[in-house]
Parts: C-alpha cells; sequence; structure tokens
C-alpha cells in the first residue's frame, strides 16, 4: 500500500518496478528498525493482554477490552497519518528516500486497523459474530470503521511491486482511495468519543493540513507559470 501516484505517472513507476535495484545497506537497517518499532506497540500490547488475563494486573484499566480496541484503532490511526505525510515529507525535504517507506507504513496501518477489527469481533461479540452486520448498519461509528477497513483490503492485496505492474494506471487510481479511507478513519474516532473530542480533533487537523498540501500542490501545477 501507499500514497496515490497520479494515474498519468503510474506506467513509469510500473517500468522502474519491472528492474528491481539492489536497496543501499543503510535503507536495509533503517527499514529494519522501522518495523522493528512499527511492532513495539503490538509486543506492548500482547504483553499487558497476557498479565491482564492471567494476573489482573495489566494496566489497561477499568475496561481492558476497550482499552485493547481503542489502541489498536489509534495505532492504525496513525500509521495511516503518517503514511500519508510521507509525500509532503519528501517534497519539504528533496529525499526521495523517504518514499521507500511509504508502503511499509501503510501496511502496518492496515495490520493494526486489522488487528482492530479481530478484537472488536472476538472480545466485544465475544463470538456472536453474526451479529456484526446488523451492528454496522445500526451504528454509524461501526459503519465507517467498517468501511475504512474494508477500504484498505485492496490496497494492502495490491501493495506489491507485480501488482503495481499488472494493473498498470488503474494502480494510481486505485490507490487514491487512500484519502476517503483517511477521512473515514478519523470520522470513525470523532463519531466514537463521547465527550472529549479534543484527541479525534487533533487527528482531523492533521489530516486536514496533509489533504490541504496535495490540494495546493496540485493547484500551483496547473497554475500558467510566468513567462
Amino acid at each position: 500500500m501507499s500514497d496515490a501516484v497520479p494515474a498519468a505517472a503510474a506506467a513509469p513507476v510500473a517500468r522502474r518496478a519491472a528492474s528491481p535495484r539492489k536497496t543501499p545497506p543503510g535503507v536495509v537497517a533503517a527499514k529494519a528498525l522501522a518495523h522493528l518499532l512499527a511492532l513495539t506497540p503490538a509486543a506492548i500490547l500482547g504483553w499487558q493482554v497476557w498479565q491482564e488475563f492471567s494476573t489482573g494486573q495489566g494496566g489497561l484499566g477499568a475496561d481492558p477490552v476497550a482499552e485493547i480496541e481503542h489502541r489498536l484503532g489509534l495505532w492504525a490511526l496513525r500509521f495511516l497519518m503518517i503514511a500519508l505525510a510521507v509525500t509532503p515529507l519528501r517534497q519539504l525535504s528533496g529525499q526521495a528516500v523517504l518514499l521507500r517507506f511509504r508502503r511499509l507504513l501503510g501496511l502496518y496501518a492496515f495490520f493494526y486497523a486489522s488487528l482492530h477489527f479481530a478484537a472488536y469481533l472476538v472480545l466485544d461479540l465475544r463470538g456472536y459474530w453474526t451479529q456484526v452486520f446488523e451492528e454496522i448498519a445500526k451504528r454509524p461509528y461501526i459503519t465507517v470503521g467498517f468501511l475504512a477497513w474494508l477500504g484498505l483490503v485492496p490496497l494492502a492485496i495490491t501493495s506489491t511491486q507485480g501488482m503495481m505492474r499488472r494493473l498498470g494506471r488503474l494502480w494510481g487510481r486505485l490507490h487514491q482511495l487512500v484519502y476517503a479511507i483517511a477521512v473515514l478513519a478519523v470520522l470513525h474516532f470523532w463519531w466514537l468519543v463521547k465527550s472529549d473530542i479534543r484527541e479525534p480533533a487533533l487527528y482531523a487537523g492533521i489530516l486536514a493540513a496533509l489533504l490541504g498540501w496535495r490540494v495546493w500542490k496540485r493547484l500551483n501545477k496547473r497554475r500558467p507559470k510566468p513567462l
């Protein structure tokens, strides 16, 4: 999964993917560190869950199920925001190497979103999975959250270089779904919070800035250059 590429640029991207280049050792080390950091929240939560269910002292608060779901969903949203921030950071810094981390970050957003959804099915519905569609239809915040996760599925499946080559121009158009997914994810968080909306408002502001940057760059490209 990655940030969307303009359809006109999808074919050159696919051609570059057809001839893989050797990854510099520094990038390999940086990616290994990124994987380690990205898995750390899941490892910490896994340890706390084990402690909670074995000793009752996991530090997950009065409602462990809600805390587990909240933390997994929050990390999914964070990785989605960081993945969307890669393109502006690359444009501002001129460091093209940042693009090598975009797919990794997007896949971790899908990983945590899937764990978030699985925790809801297993811990919240407690095996009564047939109720999930009733809940999706009845509760708007679950509806938009489910749609956000569903939108991530094709992006994760088509995140490989092989799929990029096969889809060609369609790949770029498909991955533009990430913008709508991010809006749905923030809306899910906003509607889920009952009273204190400061945290979802923060992520809404970050998303507005990231999308605003893209709109500004696109308008600047279309603006005629002075003679």
